[in-house]
């Protein structure tokens, strides 16, 4: 058993947080990861009201009784508006979940602090993810209670600051006084090591969670996720200010086409939008929508269940800092 600030803070086994994933994370998949001892996800961009939302929610809670996070991603989107960042924040503190992960702007500007402090007398723990010292510093003095610190080399959207997860996660660590988690490039134990030696409390991962049994993706995607390697990702949206991670295919290779020639947003939103991901997930068509994984897929070499990919991510990561010691005992 493990005991860090994140174990402590949630009365969790192991400090493995699974990250957001829009259509993936759902409660099958939350709540696979909270009962096998690490920390479960529901994103809330999946549910466009809310009463779905709520009941995810509750459907979680039926499936496991451990603590869960919900992510609420902050950022402008054709599908999810203001309005429903609001609705997903007040069904939070009504549900008094776990704790809250926040990606893109500050919940403090783009919900008011007033949001912030009813999730905080709710007894939700807060964290924002961020990819830069400059944010992490704001999310302390807000009253967040922790960081998801997320190197370039994550999945998604990471900050343009292009900073990797070797460099971001002791700057933070070093600049904030509360917990921080390290996100981007993780995806076994000694990945997990290295971040607890780098001064985290645990970490977060997603890409390596969409290859287990539990996760409600066609099985050609995890094949496919098997196959590549750590270099076949590609960053792209620089050019309309949201640049997003994502395997290599057809579709971003156009998206990346469209950019070097000056097209604009409305030409790229047809093959960005949320619904064609949604069907490239659940139809297994590698090449007909941006699949939105990090570097660490590099690193993936089966598909176990959530508890096996857990409790082997806890043994080995043991196992490597036990090595370091002796290395270092040895000289």
């Amino acid at each position: 058993m493990f005991k860090t600030a994140i174990t402590e803070m949630f009365g969790i086994r192991y400090p493995i947080i699974c990250g957001a994933m829009m259509w993936l994370c759902k409660p099958r998949l939350c709540a696979a990861v909270s009962n096998a001892g690490g920390m479960g996800n529901i994103t809330a961009g999946n549910y466009e009201n809310e009463e779905s939302f709520r009941e995810a929610i509750r459907e979680t809670r039926r499936l496991t009784d451990r603590p869960f996070m919900v992510n609420i991603t902050l950022l402008p989107s054709v599908r999810i508006t203001p309005e429903h960042h609001k609705i997903y924040c007040r069904v939070c503190a009504e549900e008094r979940v776990s704790g809250i992960e926040f990606s893109g702007t500050p919940a403090d500007k783009a919900c008011g602090q007033e949001t912030v402090d009813l999730l905080k007398n709710a007894g939700v723990k807060l964290f924002h993810k961020v990819g830069a010292v400059r944010h992490a510093i704001h999310a302390e003095k807000v009253g967040y209670d922790g960081i998801y610190a997320a190197g370039i080399e994550e999945g998604g959207h990471p900050l343009n600051d292009d900073v990797t997860t070797m460099i971001l996660t002791p700057r933070i660590v070093g600049s904030v006084k509360i917990p921080v988690v390290t996100v981007g490039g993780i995806a076994d134990g000694r990945s997990l090591a290295a971040a607890l030696v780098l001064g985290a409390q645990g970490v977060m991962m997603a890409s390596r969670f969409v290859a287990t049994k539990e996760c409600e993706v066609h099985e050609n995607i995890k094949q496919e996720l098997l196959k590549r390697q750590e270099y076949e990702t590609l960053i792209f949206g620089k050019s309309i200010g949201l640049q997003g991670r994502a395997l290599k295919n057809r579709v971003i290779e156009e998206v990346l086409a469209i950019e070097a020639r000056g097209g604009g947003l409305a030409e790229l939103i047809p093959l960005l939008a949320g619904p064609r991901i949604k069907e490239a997930w659940e139809k297994g068509d590698v090449d007909f929508a941006p699949l939105m994984v990090g570097q660490s897929i590099g690193l993936i070499r089966d598909i176990p269940t959530c508890r096996e990919l857990i409790e082997r991510m806890a043994a080995e990561a043991e196992e490597h800092l036990e090595r370091a010691r002796r290395m270092i005992h040895a000289a």
